[in-house]
């Protein structure tokens, strides 16, 4: 039987006062469960507006930023460390911030029980797991299978954001990307991205990744060729 890849594996952390109060305060109005099943936009967010599913966000730092410079977009949050999102709910709640829903949950799941198809503007993955050994390769999230699923919860025009500070795994992000039908390199053929606008901010882990020389590959596609 073909085992299933995980979007992320889950890591045992104490949350601090801080991080479990915001994040008791904070579920009722933020969290979304996938037990709930297929996401009503308009419930959850009372408006209509583009949608951007990020995959992973950490503490938060850059989704809540982009919420932030986008105001007028909605933000799905998908992460699997409660730590983090203790500190996103601490920090929209600090700022203000009432455009992002989060998930504490595997995005597989949330991907296949609770994201209808055609329905996101965006998906974002930004520095996932590159599993540097050959013998964990298969472990990676990028693979042809999740990505055609991404896809599927895609409007058409929508864009597939990822990056990645490891080069191997920016060439197999590449190569896998590339053999899908219905995306298109906004960059052109085999190129890589500059920076995006839905990164505006440089995060802690970037900063300590320059510090070491590390260089940020990214990658934008578009669904369907006639919108690229």
């Amino acid at each position: 039987m073909k085992s299933r890849i995980r979007s992320f594996v889950r890591r045992d952390s104490r949350m601090t006062v801080a991080q479990q109060r915001a994040f008791v305060t904070g579920w009722p109005r933020y969290g979304l469960s996938v037990d709930d099943g297929i996401l009503d936009y308009q419930r959850v967010f009372h408006r209509t507006a583009p949608r951007v599913l990020e995959i992973g966000f950490g503490s938060g730092q850059s989704l809540l930023a982009a919420a932030q410079q986008f105001p007028e977009e909605d933000f799905i949050g998908v992460e699997v460390y409660k730590p983090g999102i203790g500190t996103l709910f601490l920090n929209m709640q600090l700022q203000q911030v009432d455009n992002i829903r989060v998930y504490y949950a595997d995005a597989t799941d949330v991907l296949a029980h609770c994201i209808p198809e055609l329905s996101l503007d965006r998906i974002q993955l930004f520095f996932p797991d590159p599993w540097p050994k050959r013998r964990h390769h298969k472990r990676r999230l990028i693979q042809a299978e999740f990505v055609n699923l991404l896809v599927s919860k895609l409007q058409y025009c929508g864009v597939l954001h990822l990056a990645t500070d490891w080069e191997e795994y920016a060439l197999h992000m590449m190569k896998v990307l590339s053999h899908i039908p219905s995306l298109v390199n906004l960059a052109g053929a085999q190129q890589f991205s500059v920076r995006s606008r839905y990164r505006p901010l440089l995060t802690k882990f970037e900063k300590r990744g320059e510090t070491a020389g590390r260089v940020i590959w990214e990658l934008e596609f578009v669904k369907n060729p006639l919108c690229a």
